[in-house]
């Protein structure tokens, strides 16, 4: 039972970190979440072109918004900002499936 004080404490630092980190990037001022601050290389250009539409209008209201508040050198009230617990990797399945076939594009080609 002792062992597991120790590990659980652990986790509670862990995740008390992973909120401080995500709210000190400052993209969740703007109402961003973390994947649509992903670098868009050729896969992640792939990924959002495969989207649903409504993902893709959400990402891009997001997107536009955020260069609108930049411009004017102001943030979302703080009961708009995204929250931690809200961000949801919408864009990950997608990237994945990219990889995926990307790799299987690349042993094909190989032979």
């Amino acid at each position: 039972m002792a062992a597991r004080a120790p590990a659980k404490a652990t986790s509670s630092l862990l995740q008390s970190l992973q909120k401080w980190y995500y709210n000190a990037a400052g993209f969740n001022k703007y109402g961003l979440v973390r994947d649509d601050i992903l670098h868009e290389d050729d896969d992640v250009k792939e990924a959002v072109r495969r989207l649903p539409e409504n993902l893709y209008n959400d990402r891009n209201f997001r997107i536009k918004r955020a260069l609108d508040l930049s411009m004017k050198h102001q943030i979302l009230p703080t009961e708009m900002w995204t929250k931690f617990e809200q961000d949801v990797r919408y864009l990950e399945p997608y990237l994945k499936e990219v990889i995926t076939e990307r790799k299987e594009k690349e042993e094909w080609d190989k032979k």
